[in-house]
């Protein structure tokens, strides 16, 4: 099976075998494209020649390289036009029964020495290679949309494989440019195995009510620095595609993560697929077009609005890295601040990492001079939380442990004026537990600051069954005066983010843990396929593996899902002391500084 593959044939040429056929055509390739609808084949030449023009506008290629590209194109009808391919790529629809039927028709059609590979992303290659006279030469070739853009490629092979036939398209991938990665052969491989577990949890957070579509999909873009919200994304692949994927997963793993959430269902049945119908959880102004329009549930603003109480003054309470960076946001919003810590000491640490950080930004010419000196004159450190009795608003940053806060909130408590909103900036923590040991329950909220707060622009807006509406209304107000991104949630465990985000890095650790891929490879997977600015086990490392353990521990904790139970792998990983970078040593290694 050691062939340069020059003549490969594509089955289906809707946008995916569309953007195959020009990956391999833009490469050298002698492309034979099929589809029985003779518009398909005609849309794909028009596609294939308005992206070339486009590239020849771009100065990407020459009008000559053009018309080469667009000469190794060609369409036909019928299968038997793959009888020269030495390699065949199906991506028709995600079904058995399709893509069964066209590898019994191929074995009919080519030459014994060709590769038959198929581009589902959710269907078993080993019971699709059954089906073929020779399995061994059948294997999973996944591309991502758009394939001409999108660098990854899943290799999958199943149980009977040659490697013969791995290594050939893996050396054709990495000559189309590609970043091949091997798999093996399980429901949603690397990258749509983690995703759309991700995007199912999205779908239920949804449909349950705990937060609005736009505000889950904020939350996601912002708090972790994802291209699409999950939401949007269900919407751009196809709520019917995605709940195809999620089916097939369930189907293996019995995972309840997996079981579509029954809005996907409900949403594919009445035709709302997403984009492609002009509506899906969003409503957009065509069929495929991409532009959100309002509907109904898209909120109106000001409408029911309560006001909020006026803030001057902020305290923060704590001296660590959140925060410092929490006064630094307030004050340069032009907050008076008071910084209160365990001592004088502590305090003025804090305010000088502070003063470094604003330092930071002048040398780099995001802040001036001027400006820092007003930001620092603004704070005032102190060395007690009786320094926090005349501010308005009154925000704790101390450690994640709820007698530490609860024994933190009933000094503020007597402390604070009345009338002042009490925060904390717990991410997993019941925010409703440090309420109640307060005499005015109904000022206490949760203000989840990312970090590093003084770059990330989002923040969980937590309110408690007894949280008033006017210190929610005061919480919301404040975050748009120092230019955060505010988005409502309810008071459980993860709020939005957290919830969504360490259940798919717990199961990039099983994946690891199964002995299913190498931590590189899921990195490279995610980056890749997934637009994700950091692979899971890179975050791991930087979050910390025993910051992630607590967070994993109380999520299953909380909803009791044995699907949320943390990663053995994780927990042995945390017992030797492997805690990530700040370790020097995680799911990686790194040098001491």
């Amino acid at each position: 099976m050691d062939t340069p593959l020059r003549t490969i044939a594509v089955v289906g040429l809707g946008t995916m075998g569309t953007g195959i056929a020009e990956v391999l055509a833009r490469a050298g390739r002698e492309v034979i494209g099929i589809d029985v609808s003779e518009a398909a084949a005609r849309q794909a030449v028009a596609s294939l020649e308005a992206s070339t023009a486009r590239a020849v506008r771009r100065e990407g290629i020459t009008e000559r390289e053009r018309r080469d590209v667009l000469a190794r194109f060609r369409t036909f009808g019928d299968l038997q036009a793959a009888a020269d391919a030495e390699l065949v790529i199906e991506v028709v629809p995600e079904t058995y029964e399709i893509k069964q039927q066209v590898f019994r028709d191929l074995d009919a059609v080519v030459s014994p020495a060709a590769i038959l590979a198929t581009g589902t992303n959710a269907l078993s290659v080993t019971r699709l290679a059954a089906e073929s006279r020779r399995p061994e030469r059948v294997l999973g070739l996944h591309f991502f949309n758009p394939a001409p853009a999108m660098k990854l490629v899943e290799v999958v092979s199943s149980v009977l494989t040659a490697p013969s036939a791995v290594e050939t398209v893996t050396r054709l991938a990495r000559e189309l440019g590609k970043q091949p990665v091997a798999v093996g052969d399980r429901p949603g491989f690397v990258a749509d195995g983690l995703l759309f577990g991700y995007l199912n949890q999205a779908a239920a957070m949804y449909e349950a009510n705990y937060a609005s579509r736009e505000d889950i999909d904020a939350a996601m873009r912002l708090g972790c620095g994802l291209p699409m919200g999950p939401l949007a994304l269900l919407d751009l692949i196809g709520v019917d595609t995605a709940r195809t994927v999620l089916e097939a997963m369930y189907s293996a793993s019995h995972d309840r993560l997996h079981a579509p959430a029954p809005v996907l269902g409900q949403l594919s049945r009445a035709g709302l697929t997403g984009r492609k119908s002009g509506r899906g959880f969003y409503t957009y102004d065509a069929p495929g077009g991409r532009t959100v329009v309002p509907d109904a549930l898209t909120p109106v603003a000001g409408a029911g609005a309560v006001a909020g109480r006026p803030v001057s003054s902020v305290g923060v309470a704590g001296s660590g890295t959140m925060a410092s960076g929490i006064a630094e946001v307030f004050a340069k919003a032009g907050y008076a601040v008071v910084l209160a810590a365990r001592g004088p000491e502590k305090a003025d640490t804090a305010r000088k990492r502070i003063a470094t950080s604003l330092e930071r930004s002048v040398s780099k010419g995001r802040l001036t001079a001027q400006a820092r000196d007003e930001t620092l004159a603004r704070i005032t450190p102190a060395g007690s939380l009786d320094a926090l009795a005349g501010v308005d608003l009154a925000v704790e940053a101390v450690a994640e442990d709820l007698e530490v806060k609860r024994e933190l909130f009933r000094t503020l408590d007597k402390v604070c004026k009345p009338g002042a909103v009490l925060a904390t900036t717990t991410s997993s923590l019941p925010v409703v537990a440090v309420a109640r040991v307060t005499s005015r329950p109904q000022d206490v909220v949760g203000m989840h600051f990312f970090n590093p707060a003084p770059a990330m622009k989002l923040v969980e807006v937590v309110r408690t069954v007894l949280t008033g509406d006017d210190a929610h209304a005061t919480v919301r107000e404040v975050c748009a005066a120092v230019r955060k991104h505010p988005v409502d949630c309810g008071d459980r465990a993860g709020f939005i983010v957290n919830a969504l985000l360490f259940p798919y890095l717990n199961n990039a650790v099983k994946m690891v843990e199964e002995h299913y891929a190498t931590p590189d490879d899921i990195d490279a997977a995610m980056k890749l396929g997934g637009g994700y600015p950091m692979g899971p086990f890179e975050l791991l490392d930087v979050v910390g593996l025993d910051v992630s353990l607590a967070i994993e521990k109380v999520l299953h904790g909380e909803f009791r899902d044995p699907g949320l139970a943390p990663a053995p792998l994780l927990e042995h990983l945390v017992a030797a002391g492997c805690l990530g970078r700040k370790t020097g040593r995680g799911f990686r290694e790194y040098a001491r500084r």
